[in-house]
C-alpha cells in the first residue's frame, strides 16, 4: 500500500448523474464498488460528500440569506451520506455515519477519538453536515476532517483526470497538469478546490490527490501508489525541486 489511510472527497453532482439532480443509484453502487475494493486492500477510507445535487450554499439570495442556504446546504450533505451508507452496508462494508449537525436518532455527532478508533479497526467513516458552521464548504470541512484523522493523503474526486488550466470538459485544448504546488494552485486560481481548503492543506502539509472517480481503476490505482490524476505538495524548492 502506497496510502495508510485516505479521505474522499466527493462531490453531491457526482452522484446525481445526467439527471443533475438527487442521486442516480446506479453510480452510487459504482463509486460504493470502488470504496470497498480500497478498503479490502487494506487502506482505511475517509469519506465526506457535498450536497449540491439537492442544494448548495451558495444558492443564496435577496430572499434567502446565506447562513441560512449554508444550513440548507449542510442538511443536504446528511441526505447524500444517509444514502451512501445504505449502499456501503448493503455491499457488505461496515461503515458509521457522523454528522457535524446534531441529529439524533439519524447520525451520531462526530467525535475523532471515535472515528480514529472506528478507521483503525477497518470502518469507513463518513463525515455530513459539513463543519456544522456557515461560510465554509465541504471542500475545507475535507481537509479539516483529512488532517483530524491523520489520513495521509486528501483525495478530491472529480469527472475528469485531474487538474487542467481550464475546463477540459469545454475546452479540448485544456493543458493537464501531473504536479503543481499549492502556491501554483491558488496563484493560478485553478478551480480545484476553495482558497480555504488549499490553503489549510499547505500550512499542514497534507497531499491532494485529483482523481477522475468515474475512471473504474483511478482510485485502486492511486492506493496502489502507481501515478494517476494530479498530486499537489509543498512548494517545489522546499522539496529540492
Amino acid at each position: 500500500m502506497h496510502y495508510r489511510r485516505i479521505l474522499l472527497k466527493l462531490s453531491g453532482e457526482a452522484l446525481a448523474g445526467e439527471k443533475g439532480f438527487g442521486i442516480d443509484t446506479r453510480i452510487l453502487d459504482e463509486i460504493v464498488s470502488r470504496v470497498k475494493e480500497a478498503t479490502e486492500s487494506g487502506v482505511s477510507v475517509a469519506l465526506v460528500i457535498g450536497g449540491g445535487n439537492f442544494f448548495r450554499g451558495t444558492q443564496a439570495d435577496e430572499a434567502l440569506d446565506r447562513v441560512t442556504a449554508d444550513s440548507i446546504g449542510m442538511l443536504a450533505t446528511v441526505m447524500n451520506a444517509l444514502a451512501f451508507r445504505a449502499a456501503l452496508a448493503g455491499s457488505g462494508v461496515t461503515c458509521c455515519l457522523m454528522s457535524a449537525l446534531a441529529i439524533p436518532g439519524v447520525a451520531a455527532p462526530v467525535d475523532i477519538q471515535e472515528a480514529r478508533r472506528r478507521l483503525g479497526g477497518g470502518e469507513v467513516v463518513i463525515f455530513a453536515g459539513g463543519t456544522g458552521n456557515p461560510f465554509f464548504s465541504t471542500d475545507t470541512n475535507a481537509a479539516l476532517r483529512a488532517l483530524e484523522v491523520g489520513a495521509d493523503v486528501l483525495v478530491k474526486a472529480t469527472k475528469v483526470d485531474g487538474i487542467y488550466d481550464r475546463d477540459p470538459v469545454k475546452d479540448p485544448g485544456a493543458v493537464f497538469f501531473r504536479e503543481l504546488d499549492y502556491d501554483e494552485v491558488l496563484a493560478g486560481r485553478l478551480a480545484v478546490m476553495d482558497a480555504t481548503a488549499v490553503s489549510l492543506c499547505r500550512e499542514n502539509g497534507l497531499e491532494l490527490r485529483v482523481i477522475n472517480i468515474f475512471d473504474p481503476l483511478s482510485l485502486k490505482r492511486l492506493v496502489a501508489g502507481e501515478e494517476v490524476g494530479t498530486t499537489v505538495r509543498g512548494r517545489r524548492k522546499d522539496r529540492g525541486g
